[in-house]
């Protein structure tokens, strides 16, 4: 029996050095036999510890090439140009002996501005930020299959850094549309664009949070926030799920050095869905306004005012002869909900105002010290507004 057992573990040995031996000269014969199944010795690679994310099908996904492949071709580098600052002195003769050609509007450099965009239709339509194309006299649109074509100027959004752009080109691949309302913390995520114009690239991560708002950059925000590689010249391009569906475009980052510190932001598709048939329908966004100045109800204020709630926003001011004045609003008031939704600061509340169509009759719930009521409002149409690009793109 001894004999026996010493022969065993002598040919076992034999058979885990030769297979040691096999697996460090030749690892390809190793990986896969010759039925195509995956022999033991790969399936130590994954530790029990670290177990490799796992694929629909339920093996372990190692690549994400076919979102990458499926994505790319529809996202696309976009060159802006600016015709330079005329001075009013340029034509003025004593300057240009001084100054010379330089001092001529012709002679100088335009200002070129680098971003990315995404083909989001087959008959041309592309969606990417405002700030990238924002008082640009010419744009170029370079697909990756090396076509360009000038791009027409469809309509933007400054509030939500959203423009939508149109080209003339056949057979223009397209992406596909995600489901952005179902997204995660820790799902992946692939960022595609052209960050410092070395070219298409594609980097990736995870999404770190959503609905990131106060953030300062644009007025309606609404982030998915993701630590995924986002550079100068990614702006416009797209964010993308494992499959390759477009679940955002990317807009800004958050950086020390104009480097990706692992913090960036991306539209939500939903948002800039919207926007961009609105801009395609009528031309502009259209959205709610009722004319107040508020603050975010804090405890200190509604113990303070002796007020029974704790949440809400404090109206402190009133556009006279606005709608908000014209039915009834008054400061002190604490508005608590908007056409039954409720609102408990003042990044919901301008959005919930917002959402409502000019001319509807909205109920505003209100706190007027130890009263609740509802104040009927003919809601207006919001300004058109403009604010300073505060991002690192």
């Amino acid at each position: 029996m001894r004999k026996t057992w010493l022969v065993f573990s002598q040919a076992v040995t034999v058979a885990v050095a030769v297979l040691f031996v096999v697996a460090t000269l030749k690892p390809e014969w190793v990986r896969r036999g010759a039925n195509g199944a995956v022999p033991v010795i790969a399936s130590i690679a994954a530790s029990p510890t670290q177990p490799l994310p796992v694929s629909p099908s339920g093996g372990a996904v190692t690549s994400y090439s076919a979102a990458a492949k499926r994505a790319s071709p529809a996202v696309v580098s976009i060159t802006a140009s600016k015709a330079p600052a005329r001075s009013a002195r340029s034509d003025d003769p004593v300057f240009q002996f001084f100054f010379g050609d330089r001092a001529h509007p012709s002679r100088a450099e335009p200002q070129v501005g680098l971003g990315s965009g995404v083909i989001v239709s087959a008959d041309g339509y592309l969606l990417t930020n405002n700030h990238v194309i924002d008082g640009a006299d010419d744009i170029e649109v370079m697909l990756t299959d090396g076509r360009q074509a000038r791009a027409k100027l469809v309509g933007t959004d400054p509030e939500t850094d959203v423009a939508v752009l149109k080209i003339e080109l056949d057979k223009l691949p397209t992406i596909s549309f995600g489901d952005a309302e179902k997204l995660q913390v820790g799902d992946v995520v692939l960022a595609i664009g052209n960050p410092f114009d070395v070219g298409q690239t594609v980097t990736s991560g995870i999404v770190s949070a959503l609905g990131r708002n106060k953030l300062g950059i644009n007025t309606f925000e609404n982030f998915i926030q993701t630590d995924a590689a986002i550079n100068p010249g990614n702006s416009g391009g797209a964010l993308v799920d494992a499959a390759g569906n477009l679940l955002g475009i990317n807009t800004a980052i958050y950086s020390r050095t104009g480097g990706s510190l692992g913090i960036g932001f991306a539209i939500p598709v939903t948002t800039a869905r919207q926007v961009m048939e609105s801009l395609i329908r009528d031309g502009q966004v259209t959205r709610g306004f009722i004319g107040i100045e508020q603050r975010d109800l804090t405890p200190e204020i509604a113990q303070t005012l002796n007020l029974p709630v704790k949440q809400g926003v404090l109206v402190t001011g009133v556009l006279q002869s606005g709608p908000a004045s014209a039915g009834g609003l008054r400061p002190g008031d604490v508005v608590v909900s908007v056409a039954g939704t409720p609102v408990t600061n003042s990044y919901q509340l301008l959005t919930a105002v917002a959402s409502l169509k000019p001319k509807a009759v909205a109920a505003i719930g209100v706190q007027r010290g130890d009263k609740a009521l509802n104040v009927d409002v003919t809601v207006g149409q919001r300004p058109k507004q403009r604010q300073p690009q505060q991002r690192e793109q």
